[in-house]
C-alpha cells in the first residue's frame, strides 16, 4: 500500500515517511529515505566544549583520516567527518587521556529541512 503525504513540515516527513521526494519547481530534486537524504547532504558533526586551547594536533592524530577538528570559539570544538560510535569513543577517550572534562558533547546531523534548503535555496512556507 502507498500513501502520499504532501507537506511543508520537514520534521513530519522525516518522522512519518519511508521514502521522500523533494520537489522544486515541479521537478524531483532528490528522492530517498529520510536517512539517505540527510546522510547525503553533508557529513555529521560532533561538537564539545572544554577548556580553551586544547592541543588539536594531538586530537587529530587520534582521529581517522579525513576528519577535521577546529576550535570555533574559545573552548568550543567542532569535529567533522564520518561521525560514528567509534569516532565518539575516540574523542571521549582522548579527552580522558588529556584530563579534559567536556562540559557538553553533541552529535549533530543535517535534518531534512537542511537538505531541502541546500537543494532548493528556498525557505519553507509556514
Amino acid at each position: 500500500m502507498t500513501t502520499v503525504l504532501t507537506t511543508h513540515f520537514m520534521q513530519e516527513a522525516e518522522e512519518l515517511a519511508d521514502d521522500v521526494a523533494i520537489v522544486d519547481a515541479g521537478r524531483i530534486a532528490a528522492q530517498g529515505s529520510p536517512e539517505e537524504l540527510c546522510r547525503g547532504g553533508a557529513e555529521n558533526t560532533l561538537r564539545f566544549t572544554g577548556r580553551p586551547g586544547l592541543d588539536l594536533g594531538s586530537l587529530l592524530k587520534a582521529l581517522p583520516d579525513g576528519t577535521a577538528a577546529t576550535e570555533t570559539l574559545p573552548g568550543t570544538y567542532r569535529i567533522t567527518g564520518g561521525v560514528d560510535p567509534q569516532l565518539l569513543a575516540t574523542v571521549t577517550s582522548w579527552c580522558a587521556q588529556h584530563g579534559v572534562m567536556p562540559d557538553g558533547i553533541a552529535v549533530e546531523r543535517h535534518t531534512l529541512e537542511d537538505v531541502f534548503l541546500e537543494l532548493t535555496g528556498k525557505e519553507l512556507r509556514s
